[in-house]
Order: C-alpha cells, then sequence, then structure tokens
C-alpha cells in the first residue's frame, strides 16, 4: 500500500537574479509518490492523491515540479499564457529559449504539430521515452505562443516515467516541462534538487526519486529534409540512424556548433552557450591537479592521485551510470568546502559496454554538458561567488579547456 505524504519545505523567499519577478508562494509542498514502473509500464504502484494534488494546482495556474526519467520538469499548464510566464519568470528563463511541451501519448503530441511519416515511425520507436521532435506547429495549436519563443515549430515529448503521463492526464491538458533549475544551473535529477533552486517559487513538487537516466532528452529537428540532433541524449544518434536510415540524418553535432550568440531566439532547449553550471568553475580534461588549486575531482574510471577530493562519475567508465550521475556529483562537488574548483577526468576511456557505439554517442552528450557547464557566463547570470576575481572575473574565464570525447 502506497502512502501519500506531503511535507511543507521552508518559507520562501525572492531571490535577487533575473527571475525575481516570479510570484513567491509562502512554501513549495513535497507530494510524495512511489514509482516502480517506466517506459510505459502503466502498473506501476503510483498515489494517486497525489498526483491528483498536483493535477488541481496545474489546472489553477500554479507551477509544479515533476519527475521524469531524464531530469525533474518545471510544469505549468502549456495552454495558459499565465502559467508559461510564469514558468520563465521562476527559472529566470530567457525568453528567447523555447520549453518543451509534455503529452500523455503520442497521439496527443502529434496533434499538436505537422507531423510526417518520419515522426510516427519515431514516436513508435522511441515513445514514451527521452526524445523530443521539434516540428512545425499546427496553425490551430492551443500552445501558448511564449513556449516556442516566438518561433513556428513547437518541440513536444512523451515521457517514459509512468507517473508523469498519469499526471499530465489528471491535470486534463499538455504541460511545458524545462528542468526545474534556476536558469542555467546544473539540472535536478532529485526533488530536493528541485528546491534547492525553486523552494518557495513554486506550489509542488511531485517527488518520485531519483530520475533513472539523469541527462535531458535528445532534441531532435523534423523540420528540415534531414533529421538533425540539436542536444544529444540517451536516444543517441546511432539508435536514430538504425530506426530512420543513415542517409536520413545529419551527422553527430558537436558543442561550438549552435554558436549562441546571446540574443538570437534558440530553436531548441539546451542550446544555451552557458548552461547546466555549478557556481565553482568547472576544468575539463584534468589529467593531474592544478598547481596550486585545491580541486574535486569528478572521475571516470579510476582516478589519478593528489586531487583534493574525489567524487565518481562512474568507477568502471560506465557512460549511463556517469550520465545518471552527472548532475548530482556536479552539485555534490559544488557544495564542497574549501575546495577552489571542480576538475573533471578526460571521458576518453574504453566504456565497460563494450566501446560500442551507443556509448560513444553518450559520451557526446555528456560532453556538451559539460562543455556548457565550464564555458564563461554572460556577466548578468553570474552568480555571487567567493571564487570571483577582479571585476566579476572567475576562475571559469580563465581555465576552460575543450572537451573531446574519444
Amino acid at each position: 500500500m502506497t502512502s501519500h505524504t506531503e511535507d511543507p519545505a521552508s518559507a520562501g523567499t525572492t531571490a535577487s537574479a533575473a527571475g525575481d519577478a516570479a510570484r513567491t508562494v509562502p512554501a513549495t509542498r513535497r507530494l510524495r509518490v512511489a514509482a516502480d514502473g517506466t517506459d510505459g509500464d502503466d502498473t506501476a504502484i503510483v498515489d494517486q492523491v497525489a498526483i491528483d494534488r498536483a493535477a488541481s494546482l496545474l489546472r489553477s495556474g500554479a507551477l509544479v515540479a515533476f519527475p521524469t526519467e531524464t531530469v525533474y520538469g518545471l510544469g505549468g499548464d502549456a495552454t495558459s499564457d499565465v502559467a508559461v510566464a510564469a514558468v520563465y519568470a521562476a527559472k529566470g528563463r530567457p525568453s528567447r529559449n523555447p520549453l518543451i511541451v509534455h503529452a500523455a501519448d503520442a497521439d496527443s503530441a502529434l496533434a499538436l504539430v505537422r507531423a510526417d511519416d518520419r515522426a510516427v515511425r519515431l514516436a513508435a520507436a522511441f515513445w514514451p521515452g527521452p526524445l523530443t521532435m521539434v516540428m512545425p506547429r499546427r496553425p490551430d495549436c492551443p500552445i501558448a505562443d511564449a513556449a516556442t519563443a516566438g518561433g513556428p515549430t513547437l518541440a513536444v515529448r512523451v515521457p517514459a516515467l509512468a507517473v508523469t503521463r498519469r499526471l499530465i492526464r489528471a491535470a486534463g491538458r499538455p504541460l511545458v516541462g524545462p528542468s526545474a533549475n534556476r536558469s542555467g544551473h546544473v539540472s535536478p535529477t532529485t526533488a530536493d534538487h528541485v528546491l534547492a533552486d525553486l523552494d518557495g517559487r513554486i506550489a509542488a513538487v511531485l517527488d518520485a526519486g531519483p530520475c533513472r537516466v539523469g541527462v535531458e532528452s535528445t532534441v531532435i529537428d523534423l523540420s528540415g529534409p534531414l533529421l538533425r540532433v540539436l542536444r544529444p541524449g540517451a536516444v543517441t544518434l546511432s539508435m536514430l540512424r538504425r530506426a530512420m536510415g543513415a542517409d536520413a540524418v545529419e551527422g553527430a553535432p558537436t558543442f561550438g556548433d549552435d554558436r549562441d550568440d546571446g540574443h538570437t531566439a534558440l530553436p531548441s532547449p539546451g542550446m544555451l552557450g552557458s548552461h547546466y553550471a555549478p557556481r565553482r568553475h568547472v576544468r575539463l580534461n584534468a589529467a593531474a591537479p592544478l598547481p596550486g588549486h585545491r580541486e574535486v575531482l569528478l572521475a571516470f574510471g579510476p582516478p589519478p592521485a593528489g586531487f583534493a577530493a574525489v567524487l565518481s562519475l562512474s568507477a568502471d567508465a560506465d557512460p549511463v551510470e556517469a550520465a545518471r550521475r552527472l548532475y548530482a556529483r556536479l552539485r555534490e562537488a559544488d557544495a564542497l568546502d574549501d575546495i577552489d574548483g571542480i576538475a573533471v577526468a578526460p571521458l576518453d576511456r574504453r566504456p565497460a559496454a563494450g566501446g560500442t557505439a551507443d556509448a560513444a554517442d553518450l559520451l557526446g552528450a555528456l560532453a556538451d554538458r559539460l562543455g556548457r557547464a565550464a564555458a564563461p557566463r554572460p556577466q548578468a547570470s553570474r552568480p555571487a561567488s567567493p571564487q570571483a576575481g577582479p571585476a566579476g572575473e572567475t576562475p571559469r574565464d580563465r581555465h576552460h579547456t575543450d572537451i573531446k570525447p574519444a
């Protein structure tokens, strides 16, 4: 028998960054559910009382963070201009960065867009699951214009976690669901991570435990003649080529190819130049400690000696395990005392899974996230940090190394 608990968090306060326009609430409620099933397993034992409470809040226009198999999303009614604006404000998210719309099933998602035969095939192959498809929106699409950042396309997906799909059905409408954290910060893979960033800025978080994938969904663009990957993820380029044929898919994206200029509307979430970033600077491809610095190492495989602390992404250099742990480890590293920065080991070991193309593609997704985490931040979005130097300079600006997984 699943028990429902509702935990009051601490009283909310108004933060002092870009999202200060967000409406604060007295406290963010934690609505706990127990979920055993993913990947379309609708027999999962969940607490429908908690889901119904979360759905009622969403229908009223409030914001509720919800779990998915990838990361926790910040849910709002995708058909409401007011709710979508509140999502942007709560996160401090740039209005040029579009949102993903989450639907309960493939038919509901594809009804929002001009879906061709490719979309139908991909939906059958990968939905429910960590794949987002960007397609032209229908003229009668009910989704709020702000969710598309003013563009003609819409990003849609059907999440794998049964709890999430039950929530969408109970709400009776599609939900926007960007990562439930302050814009540009490390994405959340637990409800505690959500509360660390958004406590008092949202009405509730539906807590189903840690996310099993750990990095955001793969985003593909189907608005052109070739399938194009805009953001790599757990549905890999190799999987897409096997499903659609190699000639139907463009080559692998590389971090930096998108060339975010800081002003232009983006075609997809996850393409900001600086993103997924902890407070402390991140140094990539760290094979040895940086002289004169106390760094915590995120290790991939056996760690080298000499670092002030070590947190393992995967002792066996398994990219699936590393993806699941990445954001939690970045947050753990950022919280350590007496540390100058975060070093990340090279992602160039042969994966324990056998060096498959899928494993290499997943390493590419990790490289994308870490490259954005290490990128220099725009001055306006740089958080207060004890590591700041003259004129606001941080070690992030002084020690950036490109990451190129083998």
